[in-house]
């Protein structure tokens, strides 16, 4: 089974198919054993009906007991050794099971990791849980199916071998029975894989607006809109339903055939051998044979149609993860050095500049706006955005990620130590340096409080800690980086009056001589920045200081007054 650390590989991404075929192949040797256990297990069910012939025409018949006991003998010991194949078999595909299982995970985290901050903007999250949860596990247990599949089809051609010898019309209609069912089920797996992949995608769907209401149903709760959300998903959840009856009702009609044409087929072929039988064509034991041939052919035959359901559905999985696997991340052309010393950046979209070594804030009507810029600056975004005379474009990726850093209030907070969440990539941070950032963050408190301080473990997202809390540690863990450039999306929104004042001042301080960028129509953090930018629809309207922007310009009057109201009532 693949190993935790092992490369699982390229994976094929041309297709559903050649996707399944490629786990396959990465386990070749264990794919092509369990295909043969299965073979051989079928083949020596098929030899049951065989040896209880030889038993009945040769010892039960004449009334050979040393013959009878013989071949009752070897029909035990083929029995045993069957059972030990079984379980051989069992081992084995669950071992395909495990490892496509993981090579697949593996293959998804990698693909995640290398789109990075593109991963939200290329994929919604409802479909990455989708992938994550469901598909996978169809795919990994699509493949189970494969090696018995394959011995069902061996021990149906050893099955008409042996019937050639008891009759030649016997053996043609046992051949021509499951191509016959492969033609009445056949459509019916194209109509599954169909109805099954508008059924993922509902699904994948109806996770996003869990994760949303997961997310935001405070908000809604206080704006009034929990209704019309609830009223949209049971809306959607009804759609879901009824396309999950529409998956059901071609999932029991294959799985109906599956048994029923195979027992059909057995009835037929009974039918004709007892006429046979009847004229002396054939022996009774040749007839007890036939008959326990066809009965253990029933279970091959379900196997193969069970193989076609199951393949269909992994092929319908295998679409959406290979959908994933083939997405871009945003494309690095850049092969320019980033400026050597503190130059400024500046959006020509908007007409925002950033002057080195100051404490920018950005207000905007629309926090969005704000936001679009800073996406812009940090290169989140194809822009025309430039530091110092060279385009952002035409710097080497790395070296940008390296020195500027973009600080979202909603950046993902992974489970461990706080001293491991706020460390980032590094190893550990500074005793010193997290002390300072713990300051500058005023989160003494929030270190005080924890039973073990910076050693106590943190929830994933954070849930152990208040809203507030984590947008502390967010800031510490920015503070921590310490880029060049660092551009902060609404660092204080969860904060209390009190509390952000003080996180003002001491940010102020911390980052002098370095480039800040805040989004912000807090007038506590706004009083504190060097430079303030009014933006009206995406575009700079004014420029200048707080105290400037507030005598002369009565847009931005008028919205940071309604941050000074709020701040008036939690006093």
């Amino acid at each position: 089974m693949i190993d935790a650390y092992e490369d699982p590989g390229e994976p094929d991404c041309r297709g559903g198919g050649r996707y399944l075929w490629w786990l396959v192949t990465q386990q070749a040797g264990r794919s092509a054993l369990g295909a043969l256990i299965s073979a051989v297990w079928m083949v020596l069910l098929a030899a049951t009906p065989y040896l209880l012939s030889r038993a009945v025409d040769e010892g039960l018949a004449p009334g050979d007991y040393a013959a009878l006991v013989a071949w009752t003998g070897v029909l035990a010991g083929v029995h045993v050794f069957n059972a030990w194949l079984s379980i051989m078999r069992h081992r084995t595909m669950t071992r395909v099971r495990m490892d496509a299982l993981f090579r697949t995970i593996k293959v998804l985290v990698g693909q995640s990791v290398r789109l990075g901050a593109a991963l939200p903007r290329r994929i919604g999250t409802g479909e990455v849980v989708t992938i994550g949860v469901g598909d996978v596990h169809t795919i990994s247990s699509s493949l189970t199916v494969i090696g018995p599949g394959f011995g069902a089809i061996v021990a149906y051609l050893a099955v008409a071998v042996l019937l050639v010898s008891v009759s030649v019309p016997i053996a043609v209609v046992v051949l021509l029975g499951m191509p016959a069912i492969a033609v009445l089920v056949g459509p019916l797996l194209g109509r599954l894989q169909g109805t099954e992949t508008e059924y993922r995608e509902r699904q994948g769907v109806l996770t996003a607006r869990i994760a949303d209401l997961a997310g935001g149903l405070r908000v809604l709760n206080g704006l009034g809109g929990k209704d019309l959300v609830a009223d949209a998903f049971h809306h959607d959840s009804q759609r879901l339903r009824a396309q999950g009856y529409r998956v059901g009702a071609v999932t029991s009609w294959v799985q109906a055939l599956g048994m029923g044409l195979p027992t059909l087929f057995l009835a037929v072929v009974t039918w004709l051998a007892a006429r046979l039988a009847a004229q002396g064509a054939i022996t009774v034991g040749e007839l007890v044979s036939v008959y326990g041939y066809v009965a253990v052919l029933v279970r091959p035959m379900a196997f193969v149609v069970d193989m076609g359901y199951e393949v269909a559905r992994g092929v319908v999985a295998a679409r959406r993860v290979v959908r994933f696997l083939r997405l871009e991340p945003m494309p690095d052309t850049g092969t320019r050095d980033a400026p050597a010393e503190p130059a400024a950046l500046h959006d020509p979209e908007s007409g925002v500049r950033v002057l080195p070594g100051r404490l920018t804030a950005l207000a905007a009507a629309l926090p969005a706006d704000a936001t679009a810029v800073v996406d812009r600056l940090g290169r989140y975004v194809p822009s025309a955005a430039t530091w110092g005379d060279v385009p952002l474009s035409e710097i080497a990726l790395p070296q940008l990620r390296a020195r500027v850093l973009v600080a979202d209030h909603e950046a993902d907070l992974f489970a461990g130590t706080l001293r491991e969440l706020i460390a980032g990539h590094a190893d550990g941070p500074d005793e010193a340096a997290a002390t300072r950032a713990v300051h500058t963050a005023v989160a003494e408190d929030i270190v005080r409080g924890l039973p073990d301080g910076l050693d106590t473990s943190i929830d994933a997202q954070g849930r152990n800690l208040s809203g507030g809390q984590r947008q502390r540690v967010r800031l510490i863990r920015a503070l921590l980086a310490d880029p060049d450039v660092l551009l902060a999306i609404e660092p204080t929104s969860a904060l209390d009056a009190h509390t952000e004042a003080r996180v003002a001042e001491r940010l102020h301080t911390e980052r002098q001589g370095r480039t800040t960028v805040v989004t912000t129509t807090s007038p506590l953090l706004l009083d504190r920045a060097d430079t303030v930018h009014f933006l009206v629809d995406g575009k700079v309207t004014a420029t200048g200081s707080h105290r400037e922007l507030l005598d002369g310009e009565p847009g931005y009057r008028a919205l940071v007054a309604r941050d000074e109201d709020a701040e008036e009532a939690i006093r």
